[in-house]
This record gives C-alpha cells, structure tokens and sequence, in this order.
C-alpha cells in the first residue's frame, strides 16, 4: 500500500512539472557552458567526477574484458519491470553480481546475484572466463570503495574547516574543476584523522555488496524515449533515484562505451546542449524547476559517485550516446530483507508458533494470539491450521472474531499478489 501511494505521489508531481512548463524546456548546462563549474559547486557538489586516467591500466583492461566476456556468454538480461501498474521489458540489458545469497530490487523486479569469489564459498561457475570476469568485477568493487571513503573524507574536511581555513576557500574555488584533473580529493585529504566512529560509518556507507552491470547498443532500439524535462534527448535510463540501498550510502559508477577515439573525437565539437554521440549522465534537484540540470559526458573508463544523500535529493537518467555502452554500479543495497539467510530465519520463526501431536502426529498452532497469528500469516500460509483452531467450540467468540480480522487482512493483501502475479 505505501509502495502505490509513493508510486502515485511521484506520478502527481511530474504531471504538476510537465504542466507548469508547458511547451516550455529547463535550462541544463555540459562543460562547454561558462557557468558549468558554478552551478556544479554549489548545487550538485555531492557528485565526484574522475576521468579514466585516473585508474590503473590493468584494472580498465580486466574489467573491460570481463565485460566483453559476460556478454559472450549471454549473460545480460532485459528485465521485466513493473511501472504505474503496467509491465515493460527494459531497453537496457542487465546482470546483478555480487556476495553470495544478495538481492537487489528496483521497478518491482527482485534480482539475485551472481556471486562473485568469496572466500569460504564453492562457487563453480560454467567457464573459467566467466570467474575471471567476476573476479576482476570484485577487483573493481574494491577500488571503488576506497576512492569512495577518500571522497567522503574530503567532503568532510571541506564542510568543517571551510571558515577558520583560508586554504579551503582556495581549494572551494578549483572544487567543481576536479572532475577535469586527476582526482578531485587529494592524498593529504584521504589520510587525514578521523574518528573510529566516523570511520566506521564511511565505511559501511561505501561497503559496495553488489554491482548491477548494464549494457546496451542504442542502435539496436527501434525507440528510445526523449528526455522531457530539459530536452536531451534519447535517455537509456530515465530519472530516478536509486531503490533498495542502505540510507545515505554512496553509488558508484564506472562506465564503458565502445567507442573509437576518432568517432569520439570527431564527435567533440560546440553544440547547442550535449553531444549526441556522447553517452551522458543528467543530473536535476528532484521536482525544481528552478535549478538548471547538467549532463556529464562520459567517455571509457570514467567514473562518478554520489555521495551521501544526493540520490535522495537528486534524480539522475541516463542519456544514450551512438555507440554501445557498459556499465558497473556499485552499491550498498539493503539486505536486511532480502537474503536467502533472512528468509530461512523467518520460516524458523513460523514454524515456531507449530506443535505436533506425538500420537497422531497431526499439526496445530501453539498460540492464537493476533500478533502470533499475523507474524506467522505473513511469513508463512498456515490458513488451514487457523480456520481449524478458531472453529473449536472453546474459542472465545471475541477472541475468534479478532484473530479472523486480523487474518482476514493478510489474505486479502496476498490475494492481490497473486493476481498480480499470475497477470505477469
């Protein structure tokens, strides 16, 4: 129920925008624009920018390879999603990888991982190519997270000192820049001092479980849907935030597009608005109308993060270039609910709540209280089991009548998933 109001509320607020502009566009800006780096410092500064160069060469090549071997086996996949009540398969192809027994769920579509070398795990895998890819995906995951905690840390050393330091006004005025050089936090910020509690929470924030890998050719798509807000063209990927992370965690994102560089540089020339033979990622502050958008070029081997709350804040889509693209996007997704562990710890506590006759060996409910009832009802169908024990002429015609009510609610709820899912 919460999930179809969040679904309606978002719906009323884009109709509301797309009303308000009309035939109307947004302003956005890309790096050719004089007043990109301003408003990237003082509206989207959450977002780290590094360029390829930045990562080490034997890492790009064995990501890339593993990209290029996942999908020689076929392993990409379009998903069946779930959109305002009606089902679409996706443009983008896609593969979860990451610890064993994760699931990731977004657009309504639960994922589960394919596992990436653990140790203590015996994970055999169809082709020795296909370990190596995910092998060198975890690589990536570690690289990641590292530069992730190093950003985090400059963030924090910014936001703190930038009164009493004069040095931090001069760093502020290159800050948006650093997308452009190699690395935007430097090593006397990722080594400074911090305590063993803020550690600790940096750490979890960036302690990537998984990467959703996505691939598509543009020129494969017979439609790609135009971006509304701003005009910029074909999106991949449209605005949203970010599903299913743990609160205020930092995404990652490292992206392929198989581009040459003459087709790239052939490309690189002053356009009104972003290039469409670039692949691009948008940017806009969620439902404003106020502040202008960007869009980031994104060649081979860039990456970005988001950090801390920006995917709640912020919205971002993915704006399709010419040439086909991968990508891996890390991320600290909430499995609290969500792992093969969870589920069994709650069958353990169902069956809790379950006796059995040591003569005729038949079944029964130890307990008929609500809460009892309801936790068991939700995690487990003992339908049969309750009807018979209410039904006993015992029974209280109060306390029958409540555990029904009470029961009553979490068939009709299951009920409606059923329909949902047989109309799948």
């Amino acid at each position: 129920m919460k999930r179809r109001a969040g679904e309606r509320e978002k719906e009323l607020k884009k109709k509301k925008l797309l009303e308000e502009l009309g035939e109307n566009r947004l302003p956005y800006m890309t790096p050719a624009d004089a007043d990109f780096h301003q408003l990237w410092k003082t509206k989207y500064s959450k977002l780290i920018f590094r360029k390829s160069d930045t990562i080490p060469e034997e890492l790009h090549q064995m990501v890339q390879e593993g990209f290029l071997t996942l999908r020689k086996h076929d392993c990409f996949f379009q998903d069946l999603v779930r959109i305002k009540g009606k089902d679409f398969v996706t443009p983008v192809s896609r593969i979860l990888i990451g610890n064993p027994g994760c699931t990731y769920k977004y657009l309504n579509t639960r994922l589960f991982t394919v596992p990436w070398p653990t140790e203590g795990y015996d994970i055999k895998y169809c082709s020795p190519r296909v370990h190596d890819a995910c092998k060198a995906l975890i690589r990536l995951n570690d690289y990641l997270h590292i530069e992730a905690v190093k950003a985090l840390q400059g963030q924090n050393l910014f936001e703190s000192k930038e009164i009493k330091d004069s040095t931090v006004i001069d760093r502020e005025q290159n800050f948006a820049t650093s997308f452009m050089e190699k690395g935007s936090v430097s090593k006397d910020q990722s080594s400074c001092c911090v305590s063993e509690d803020d550690y600790i929470s940096l750490k979890n924030r960036t302690s990537y479980n998984l990467t959703l890998l996505n691939y598509m050719d543009p020129l494969q798509m017979l439609y790609l849907k135009q971006e509304p807000y701003f005009g910029m063209g074909n999106m991949a990927v449209s605005w949203h935030h970010d599903e299913n992370l743990v609160e205020r965690s930092t995404v990652a994102v490292y992206s392929y597009s198989c581009e040459g560089s003459a087709v790239e540089e052939s490309n690189e020339q002053k356009l009104n608005g972003r290039d469409p033979a670039i692949w691009h990622v948008g940017l806009k502050v969620a439902w404003d109308i106020e502040t202008p958008g960007l869009a980031i070029p994104l060649h081979q081997g860039d990456f970005y993060l988001m950090l801390d709350d920006l995917n709640m804040t912020h919205q971002h889509c993915v704006l399709a270039g010419f040439s086909p693209r991968f990508s891996s996007t890390h991320r600290v997704a909430d499995c609290s609910r969500g792992t093969l562990e969870y589920i069994f710890g709650q069958c353990e506590l169902a069956l809790q709540n379950l006796q059995t006759d040591s003569e005729s060996m038949a079944l029964s409910l130890k307990s008929l209280e609500t809460a009892v009832v309801k936790q068991v009802e939700e995690i487990h169908n003992e339908t049969s089991l309750v009807l018979s024990e209410v039904g006993k002429e015992e029974q209280i015609e109060e306390q029958r009548n409540e555990t029904l009510s009470c029961f009553l609610l979490v068939l009709t709820e299951r009920q409606k998933l059923r329909k949902e899912w047989t109309a799948r």
